[in-house]
């Protein structure tokens, strides 16, 4: 999907208004936060909290490693 979307005045601030398409595919709704990001390749807007995968991430390392001494704390 390719769309240009116009920076419109709000109050102090400056916005853009997402069409509902884009809204769809980034199964987001009004109150719902996004997350931007920069990348290599530009700036990235998500509704996935980078900072939560990343610790879920690490989360998932250690329980790889430490499997035995969970498997034995969890008995």
């Amino acid at each position: 999907m390719n769309a240009s979307l116009k920076i419109t005045k709000i109050g102090n601030s400056a916005g853009v208004v997402l069409p509902k398409e884009l809204l769809a595919k980034l199964r987001v709704g009004v109150g719902d936060t996004l997350y931007v990001s920069e990348t290599p390749e530009g700036i990235r807007i998500t509704a996935a909290n980078p900072d939560f995968a990343a610790k879920m991430a690490l989360a998932e390392q250690i329980m790889r490693e430490d499997r035995d001494i969970l498997n034995v704390l969890a008995k």
